[in-house]
């Protein structure tokens, strides 16, 4: 039986083992095929990984907080994980482990329009972060990027691009992007975050790579100010998807994936 995971430290809390397991199910692989979530500390990550293919795994995902790590225990990289520098998408085929990065085409798909010209704010500067960056710079944004300890989003733009500051104008922006874990265990993000619950406006779109049992504190306020507002969940989807393809080699079941995740 092919068996699949989810790695990551906390993982209790995803949705991605429902959300596999359904679209396997709608494929006819969910006899044959398996998908779970699996706890791992970053001291253990490789030797984890690295005793997967002998028990029955054929790929994996990687979540918060091992996708820089996963890059680097990889013996073959696509360029895309490659270029952002981060892998959320493990491959264990003859002997080896490529790494993937689906993060960032994922959220391109999430997003509702173009970003040719737009600016956009990245909150954060880990593994998920670089996956925005590189796609929205990719994409013709203009990004500036915001962390907590503002050494390491100065790293992250020195790497990809993009400009690191220290006190956003969160008006100045057409797309925000919150990548780190801020609001993940409940906690307030306009404590933590350089936001104003007021300072949303109709002409932005609001993006929370964090989800949980409902909307997020962040995506109500911005929904209230009338913004446009994509939620962790479906981005969730969209890299899943892309994952499963890559393992299977199917079209994923986009609408079987969303509805057991959000379930």
């Amino acid at each position: 039986m092919p068996r699949l995971a989810v790695l990551g430290y906390p993982v209790g809390h995803s949705r991605s083992p429902a959300m596999h397991n359904a679209a396997l199910a709608e494929l006819g692989l969910g006899e044959e095929w398996s998908y779970e979530a699996i706890e791992v500390a970053p001291d253990a990550l490789e030797a984890r990984v690295r005793a997967m293919p002998s028990e029955g795994f054929v790929g994996a995902n990687i979540t918060v907080p091992h996708k820089g790590a996963a890059l680097a225990l990889a013996d073959e990289l696509s360029e895309t994980a490659r270029e952002i520098g981060a892998a959320n998408t493990l491959v264990f085929a003859d002997g080896e482990v490529r790494a993937e990065n689906t993060d960032a085409d994922g959220l391109l798909r999430a997003l509702p329009a173009s970003l040719t010209g737009r600016r956009a704010l990245v909150l954060g500067a880990g593994g998920a972060a670089r996956a925005v960056v590189w796609a929205l710079l990719r994409e013709g944004a203009e990004v500036s990027v915001w962390n907590r300890t503002e050494l390491r989003s100065q790293h992250l733009c020195e790497e990809l691009g993009g400009e690191a500051v220290g006190e956003p104008r969160q008006d100045a922006y057409d797309v925000i992007v919150n990548s780190t874990s801020v609001g993940l265990a409940g906690g307030d993000p306009f404590a933590e975050l350089p936001l104003r619950v007021g300072g949303f406006s109709a002409k932005q779109t609001v993006v929370d790579m964090v989800y949980g049992g409902e909307q997020t504190a962040l995506l109500r306020a911005a929904e209230a100010a009338g913004a446009s507002v994509v939620d962790g969940i479906e981005i969730l989807v969209q890299q899943g998807a892309l994952s499963l393809e890559i393992w299977t080699g199917r079209p994923a079941p986009l609408e079987t994936m969303r509805t057991a995740a959000r379930a």
